[in-house]
């Protein structure tokens, strides 16, 4: 039984070798931002607070390109397992063009409504003058954050290419020199360091922006300069075109993709507003929660991925059995690493926000929800590689179905409703949301135990070869 749910040390190498760059990049990306959080807090709550729901609306764009660009990202991964360079280029060109798309739609969408947008999140219990600052503060970092769209969606569609191929170590190294240039002028230009002037969120926006295009800069400098290694980069720019056949096979499975990775933003974002509807505190309280959350959940955020990347490359080249293994065992391994980290997580609540310039009252708040997400993470994590299975094969619209719909259809009316028709207090209102998800590892195990997401996307329907030979056969 055991050997059913743990891999060989062969197998755990593997995972690791694809994983931990990931993890690095991820967990640098996040405790980096963590750190910008942290001094944006340190400024004041009022500050703090717009700028949290600026990147809670932003959140939605960046979720828009992992979205479009995982789409394409399965053919490309199962493309790289069979060995067909040409494929990985197309799907490339593809990723540029949707890449485009979304950035325009985006700026354009925030310049319009961006101010509306941002005062969603102000209508609770709380000082009328600080609700109206935060507005204005999270609208002018938000104005300078468009500048970054562009480069920040290029630079993942190179990031996702390479890590499709097996590199997962330039986009690390891209990644964390970005994140580095991001600090430094992070403490430069909020507080006004080395002779510059004190520009507060102003400072920070412009940092993050900066780190866009440094990241952008290496990854495609350093992409172009090992064509040998990298071989979809040799003649990458001699067309854009791409194939009738790919670009419809890519829209057919990637679209859901989008739509659910949108969706399900669009679903968080408006989760975290009924929460807002408790008070001003609330979403400084969740700001802070939230942040130490992307710190501590990129184990098994980065292990996800690896699911996607090892199924795909086994799916792709019609390894179905292994596929299968692998996959049950990178679940066990996720939902074991959630356990461990969510013991840490919660033995350092009442830590994390001591970190911030804040009142005692929300410090006291956000310790509690680090608590109730620290015991549910190993749930989320399960969610998570199932969701990831279910997408390595291209079954897409399945994954909207447990993905975004769930959220809109269960965790979205149940705050929705206990924030706007209960007296329930903030902290079991959010303990109930979180643990809603419960329903949803129970859906992606049915899904992922029927073996619905064996298919290869580039080549022949891979489901004929998991079935017994004989119909009649059961398990």
């Amino acid at each position: 039984m055991l050997k059913k749910f743990i891999g060989t040390k062969q197998f755990y190498k593997t995972v690791i070798a694809i994983s931990l760059p990931i993890m690095i990049q991820n967990g640098i990306t996040n405790f980096v931002n963590m750190l910008d959080n942290v001094m944006i807090g340190s400024v004041g709550t009022v500050e703090m607070t717009g700028v949290a729901i600026a990147n809670q609306i932003i959140f939605v764009f960046n979720l828009a390109v992992f979205g479009a660009l995982a789409g394409a990202g399965i053919f490309g991964a199962q493309y790289h397992g069979n060995g067909d360079a040409e494929g990985v280029r197309n799907t490339f060109r593809f990723k540029m063009i949707i890449s485009f798309v979304i950035v325009a739609m985006g700026v354009a969408l925030m310049l319009i409504f961006g101010r509306d947008l941002i005062s969603l999140y102000l209508k609770g219990e709380g000082n009328a003058e600080n609700a109206a600052a935060s507005l204005e503060f999270g609208y002018a970092y938000m104005k300078i954050m468009l500048i970054g769209f562009l480069p920040y969606a290029i630079s993942q569609a190179y990031a996702s290419t390479l890590r499709e191929t097996g590199e997962t170590v330039l986009p690390m190294l891209s990644g964390l020199c970005a994140v580095f240039v991001n600090l430094i002028l992070n403490y430069i230009l909020i507080f006004g360091h080395f002779g510059a002037p004190a520009l507060g969120i102003k400072g920070a926006a412009i940092a993050t922006v900066a780190s866009r295009f440094v990241e952008l800069a290496i990854v495609t400098i350093r992409t172009h300069a090992k064509k040998d290694k990298y071989l979809f980069a040799i003649g990458l720019y001699k067309t854009f075109k791409v194939p009738d056949v790919l670009a419809k096979d890519i829209l057919k499975h990637g679209m859901p993709l989008l739509l659910n990775e949108v969706m399900w933003a669009m679903g968080i974002a408006l989760i975290n507003q009924s929460y807002s509807i408790r008070g001003y505190d609330v979403v400084a309280a969740t700001n802070i929660s939230s942040t130490f959350w992307n710190v501590m959940s990129v184990v098994f955020m980065s292990l996800g991925t690896t699911v996607g990347i090892i199924i795909g490359h086994h799916l792709g080249a019609g390894e179905v059995e292994q596929a299968k293994d692998s996959d049950r065992k990178l679940i066990a391994f996720s939902v074991a690493t959630a356990v461990v980290v969510g013991i840490v997580f919660a033995s350092l609540s009442s830590v994390f926000p001591l970190l911030y310039n804040t009142t005692d009252e929300i410090r006291a708040m956000a310790s509690k929800f680090i608590i109730a997400c620290a015991v549910f993470m190993p749930v989320v994590s399960f969610g998570h590689a199932t969701y990831f299975t279910l997408r390595a094969g291209g079954k897409t619209w399945i994954t909207i179905l447990f993905d975004s719909v769930f959220v809109w259809a269960i965790n979205l009316p149940l705050a929705f409703c206990l924030s706007r028709f209960t007296s329930m207090p903030i902290v079991p209102l959010y303990t109930c949301c979180q643990a809603i998800d419960i329903i949803k590892c129970i859906i992606g195990y049915i899904f992922v135990k029927k073996g619905i997401w064996i298919n290869n996307v580039v080549g022949k329907d891979l489901t004929s070869a998991a079935k017994p030979a004989d119909e009649n056969t059961k398990e």
